[in-house]
């Protein structure tokens, strides 16, 4: 033990003379950084938690563990949910949320650069005089280094993508300490290997993201929301799945089943009927977005929905989409004193309802409580088990249906995580997704970081 803390202790020590008290190895803030949001991971604090404020800082962070053989562990605000920012074999936790400047915005060519600890909120704050916004919305008011990392993605991707396509460039700290950079501001470019696509969604485990390079869009002229209620989970996914087959436009498509419904209502005060529901947004001209609100109305009748709401100020529109930003804390509420155990698939559009239906079904059948919400309208929805801490026998059950949950999207040819990463909670269905190719990943991943520093214990086992 001894001869692995001494390294350790003088990594520390060249730390604390770099960066001074943006060095801490002080309990609370160690305990603060060993988790994520979801409680079925057991909490794992690193030695000690940097707070970088330049990529040449994290460069010197990075060089001085490297040179002692200490892990790292890149954080941001901490929002995972499968273990991805857990510190497993201690190290340094290098927190980015000091580095959260916006570096440029160039709105001719509608895109900017930003500090990796630079979050979603805080940047359409800024771009709000010029016009121009950025529509990845996972939710949670993740970095934008974070939601690279782990690619996110949320509810506008049915019509603007994920941050796999939004992401223009990187600047990254690799794990021997050099500085690249990645990609451009160019559209398009053929020339050599992507290794844009190769990093994001590597969860820090090939390097640390400190700078990224975004698309921006122009504020639509028109945007518009709407609830619209459906009597069975059948009839919802159904419309979800002819809007898009019909090629109707559509911003954000999101599915609550009844039980996530009725938390919402109870959490937000929401006037409505605790029922399945489809939230829409539209955006585009005034008519545009006038028909295609009326397609989809049509489409959505003709699947039994009724009671269709329309927001009509901005107000209200933020309103209905906070609430459905607020489904953890609605869950937390539906049962007081629980864990919630967030897990996600993604499958094809065409397998949605069969998919979805009959993980609702082995839901009932298990008695759990678990509200279903989903982004319907890219094939990915969550279900968040609400477990009582320390009932073993519940989180089996859990275990189980989420197990055949994903073994279900597999087979669809779907993933097992539509935008959660992979962490430490699933490890285990790499190779069932994607056979042989881990062993790619694995080789490249010695390649990169031949010591396994970078988020080790992550992504992969090798």
């Amino acid at each position: 033990m001894a001869t692995q803390s001494l390294p350790r202790e003088n990594a520390i020590s060249e730390l604390s003379q770099l960066l001074g008290d943006r060095l801490t190895t002080s309990n609370a803030v160690r305990n603060q950084h060993a988790n994520g949001e979801c409680g079925i991971y057991t909490p794992q604090p690193p030695d000690a938690v940097a707070f970088p404020h330049s990529t040449e800082e994290v460069a010197a962070i990075v060089s001085i563990c490297a040179t002692h053989s200490v892990p790292m562990v890149p954080y941001g605000v901490g929002t995972s949910v499968e273990g991805n920012v857990t510190a497993p074999y201690g190290g340094v936790c290098i927190d980015m949320s000091e580095m959260n400047e916006v570096v440029c915005v160039n709105e001719s060519d509608l895109d900017c650069t930003v500090q990796a600890g630079v979050t979603r909120k805080q940047l359409n704050q800024y771009l709000k005089d010029t016009g121009l916004f950025f529509p990845i919305d996972p939710g949670a008011d993740a970095t934008l280094g974070g939601m690279a990392a782990t690619r996110a993605s949320g509810t506008n991707a049915v019509r603007y993508g994920t941050l796999r396509e939004n992401v223009l460039g990187l600047t990254v700290v690799l794990p021997d300490g050099k500085i690249i950079k990645t990609g451009g501001r160019a559209r398009k470019s053929s020339a050599g290997y992507d290794l844009t696509r190769l990093l994001v969604g590597s969860e820090g485990t090939l390097g640390v993201i400190t700078e990224v390079t975004l698309r921006l869009y122009g504020i639509p002229e028109a945007i518009s929301a709407a609830m619209c209620s459906f009597p069975t989970l059948e009839g919802a996914v159904n419309t979800v799945m002819l809007t898009i087959q019909s090629g109707i436009p559509v911003a954000r498509m999101e599915l609550l089943d009844d039980v996530q419904m009725a938390a919402c209502m109870a959490y937000s005060k929401l006037d409505y009927a605790p029922d399945h529901t489809i939230l829409f947004e539209f955006h585009g001209t005034e008519r545009g977005v006038e028909e295609q609100a009326q397609m989809v109305g049509e489409i959505a009748a003709d699947f039994g929905g009724s009671d269709f709401r329309w927001t009509k100020t901005t107000e209200e529109r933020n309103a209905l989409w906070q609430a459905r930003h607020d489904v953890l804390y609605a869950c937390f509420a539906l049962r007081p004193g629980s864990m919630v155990w967030a897990t996600d698939v993604c499958v094809p559009i065409s397998r949605l309802a069969e998919c979805l239906l009959e993980t609702k079904r082995e839901i009932d059948e298990s008695g759990l409580l678990a509200p279903i919400v989903g982004h319907a309208g890219d094939g990915n929805f969550h279900v968040g088990f609400l477990l009582e801490p320390g009932n073993d026998e519940e989180l089996a059950r859990a275990k189980r249906v989420n197990d055949n949950m994903i073994d279900r999207a597999l087979a669809m040819g779907g993933t097992c995580t539509g935008e959660h990463g992979i962490g430490v909670g699933k490890i285990g269905y790499m190779e069932a997704e994607h056979g042989d190719s881990v062993d790619v990943m694995r080789t490249i991943k010695r390649a990169m970081d031949p010591q396994n520093l970078m988020n080790p214990g992550k992504v992969l086992n090798l």
